[in-house]
């Protein structure tokens, strides 16, 4: 998880050059930032495959993601990562850490509400791929270089205008495929869920900030 959130989350992209954003892909992202607007709340089930830069297949884990505005809780298994607008806390179980960071600091990742929302304009280039089929398929490449991925390829369902896949390559050549279901577009989440409580958590966790 941790490792989903500092690739997903949310660069040199050779031998491409995009020399200005596609409008075809526009008006695809456009449509589903706008239809994103008008939720009050999103909730889903995601699962993340890994796959190494040979092709090995790394498994896969499944967990769920509520979102409400810039506020997001994502939890696998025992894992969960918190933002509550201003901060984030990874609570990783594992090292009985929770890791504590500003929205500010997570601006090299690409966060799981900017996924579903108008995070492209001003950060990226972006083309698109396909139509086939469902789905719309568009690459987007990050302007800042120093971003810790290469590049994300979306798929967004036709019907919802809703991205429901990514695909991100990170600068070693994994990649990491973050897939929805079970999307509830209304979903009335209390504002408490997003709220990090210390005592929650077991007393030996060592907070780090």
């Amino acid at each position: 998880m941790k490792q989903f959130y500092a690739v997903l989350l949310a660069l040199v992209f050779s031998n491409i050059v995009i020399a200005q954003n596609d409008p075809n892909a526009k008006k695809v992202l456009d449509a589903v930032s706008a239809k994103v607007k008008t939720f009050k709340g999103i909730s889903a089930s995601f699962v993340i495959k890994s796959i190494t830069s040979k092709g090995k297949d790394n498994g896969s884990k499944a967990g769920t993601i509520s979102i409400k505005s810039q506020k997001y809780l994502l939890k696998q298994g025992k894992t969960e990562i918190i933002c509550d607008g201003a901060k984030t806390y990874t609570y990783d179980p594992a090292n009985k850490t929770i890791t504590v960071s500003t929205i500010d600091d997570a601006n090299q990742t690409l966060t799981p509400q900017n996924l579903l929302s108008n995070f492209y304009d001003k950060d990226f280039t972006y083309k698109l791929i396909s139509s086939e089929g469902n789905f719309h398929e568009i690459e987007l490449v990050p302007n800042d270089k120093r971003k810790n991925f290469i590049k994300v390829n979306v798929f967004i369902d036709k019907t919802k205008s809703m991205i429901v896949k990514a695909r991100v390559l990170d600068k070693s050549n994994n990649t990491i495929e973050f897939s929805l279901s079970n999307l509830n577009t209304n979903a009335n989440l209390n504002d408490n869920l997003f709220t990090f409580n210390r005592s929650k958590y077991p007393a030996d966790v060592e907070v780090l900030d």
